[in-house]
């Protein structure tokens, strides 16, 4: 009895425990949902970091307590202060880099955008580093702490080769790959750069050089060559920086409003995260007949999606489900396929690819690149009736790769032995201690071609052209978005609004007409919060929290083999590759 009463006390503190937590998650809700009173004569300031992600995070932190700025965020932040009467201003501060430059580019297209209003826009660098620096040159002006370096150097890209250290510890990396560009496997077994690799990595960097000049000559209004000697003696002191013409003026934030007429009155600031809650159907802007955003961020894998501070996972079940919902809705006119991965699973993205080419009979599906739509997430695009990137984008990398690592000798340093029994011819092709044999070189070969091919034919097919003009574009070849236009494989550059505008086309919606937005996946109800309160996932581990964007990135690939893949699966990802 005494047990039984026991039992019915702990299951009453559960339930009201649960019953507590949901009524405080819908408190949160309401407080937080709540539209702020914004003033007249507003001047938005927008903190623009290198964390930029594509959607706020999952669970507790994403829906209740206020996220990091997300590329849409800011976007969105910019399109309704340009409508919005009561902002009179923006000031951009950028405050740290990221890794690649798409978000970057999609951002200071924002900002371009948000200047047809005739409102002034303002950006101001406590360190004016050269991402940063990128994004504040689309703007009016640009302020530049006293203190700080405009730190103008030009582009550099680094890759990192693990050969050395696996070396040492006696791990062999055994590898197949198809495509002599196709280097994703480079970092395990090699020391350096091969030639195409070396080739590939100047091509990209010498593009996203030319990029980076072209845009702040447009921006500061001086030639691209004036550009490229002021590059050339970088960085500057703040007082060099204002005699080039590279800044207008130095000032320290509180005297911005000195420096330049914010408002006609006393300028009321108010951060990105305020006015994230000022509805844009509050100020006419998207409403109307509803176009589908189908997210997919991260590495592609069977499964479910997941996402954790250490990356985030595109899983294909979850991709099928998100785009089948949105091709039975008839509200949805449109579909568009926002990528930003690397790859991942061949097979994985062919389950996408197949779903999407039975979308494409039913309704416009266009794809929008990000930051990285390669190998894999080139794969999941290629079903698009057009496919749009930013000039910066990383895409291409159409080739397939196998890793698999030999470790003996590593138990052996650390004294350990590992010995199996087996049946079947084969059945030991995938052994932890022993490179792949001859014989088994080769069958594994024959399967990695046969998925090189459907990938050239599928490419071909989605392109409109022949698996040969493919094949020579292929071959693991990583291009810049903008290369990517010249050689075929893309066809318009420009970011999500650019496809946005592209959907509304081919749905035969008037080009200047407002749209509703219809988000995959959208916002978590409360049970799936309570349920999985962090969003986190088995897949990936915790100690990612402690990295930044770019550091994640880098972990996200180099592990993904351990994490998410089947043994022996055929990957269609691109390497890691850090810009700055």
């Amino acid at each position: 009895m005494a047990v039984s009463r026991g039992i019915w006390v702990v299951l009453g503190l559960i339930i009201a425990a649960v019953a507590m937590s949901a009524a405080g998650l819908v408190l949160m809700a309401l407080f937080v949902g709540r539209a702020p009173q914004i003033s007249g004569n507003s001047t938005l300031v927008l903190k623009i970091g290198g964390e930029l992600q594509e959607m706020e995070p999952g669970g507790v932190i994403g829906q209740f307590f206020e996220a990091s700025p997300t590329v849409r965020s800011v976007v969105d932040a910019l399109r309704k202060a340009k409508v919005d009467k009561r902002v009179t201003s923006v000031v951009i501060r950028p405050t740290s880099a990221a890794s690649l430059w798409g978000k970057v580019q999609e951002v200071r297209d924002a900002i371009t955008d948000f200047r047809r209003s005739g409102k002034p826009i303002i950006g101001y660098l406590e360190y004016g580093g050269q991402q940063e620096y990128y994004l504040a040159s689309a703007c009016d002006k640009v302020f530049l702490l006293p203190t700080a370096t405009l730190d103008l150097t030009g582009m550099a890209s680094y890759e990192l080769f693990l050969r050395g250290t696996l070396d040492k510890i006696g791990a062999y990396p055994d590898t197949i790959h198809i495509g002599q560009y196709k280097s994703a496997s480079n970092t395990f077994t090699e020391h350096t750069y091969t030639p195409p690799h070396r080739e590939m990595a100047e091509s990209l960097n010498s593009d996203l050089y030319a990029q980076l000049i072209a845009g702040l000559a447009d921006g500061r209004h001086k030639s691209e060559k004036e550009i490229r000697d002021l590059v050339d003696h970088g960085p500057f002191l703040p007082e060099d920086a204002v005699r080039a013409g590279l800044v207008d003026d130095v000032a320290y934030e509180d005297e911005l409003d000195d420096k330049v007429k914010l408002s006609k009155g006393s300028a009321h600031f108010m951060t990105e995260s305020e006015y994230r809650h000022v509805s844009p159907l509050s100020l006419g802007l998207n409403r109307g007949p509803q176009i589908a955003v189908i997210y997919a961020n991260g590495v592609i894998a069977s499964g479910e999606s997941s996402d954790s501070p250490s990356g985030q996972v595109v899983g294909s079940a979850t991709m099928v489900e998100y785009i089948r919902k949105a091709r039975a809705d008839d509200d949805i006119k449109a579909i568009v396929l926002r990528i930003d991965s690397p790859g991942g699973s061949a097979i994985a993205s062919d389950v996408i690819w197949r779903e999407v080419m039975l979308t494409r009979a039913v309704k416009p599906v266009i794809a929008s690149m990000s930051d990285v739509a390669a190998s894999g997430g080139y794969y999941i695009a290629m079903p698009a009736h057009a496919i749009v990137a930013e000039p910066a984008t990383l895409t291409g990398s159409i080739g397939v790769v196998m890793l698999k690592f030999a470790i003996d000798g590593t138990l052996k340093k650390l004294g350990m032995n590992m010995e199996g029994v087996t049946r079947g011819r084969y059945a030991d092709l995938y052994s932890p201690v022993r490179a792949f044999t001859p014989e088994e070189r080769l069958k594994v070969q024959e399967q990695m071609q046969a998925t090189y091919d459907a990938f050239v034919e599928k490419a071909a097919a989605g392109r409109n052209t022949t698996p040969e003009r493919i094949d020579a574009v292929g071959q693991g070849r990583v291009w810049t978005g903008r290369q990517a236009k010249e050689i075929g494989l893309v066809d318009e550059l420009g970011g999500l609004d650019r496809a946005l505008a592209i959907a509304k086309q081919r749905a035969k919606l008037p080009p200047d007409s407002e749209v509703e937005i219809v988000v995959y996946p959208g916002r978590k109800s409360i049970y799936e919060i309570v349920k999985n309160p962090f969003g986190s996932s088995e897949r990936t581990g915790a100690f990612g929290a402690l990295l930044g964007s770019s550091d994640r990135r880098a972990l996200q690939t180099l592990t993904a083999p351990l994490r998410v893949f089947r043994r022996g699966e055929p990957l269609a990802i691109m390497p890691n590759v850090f810009v700055r």
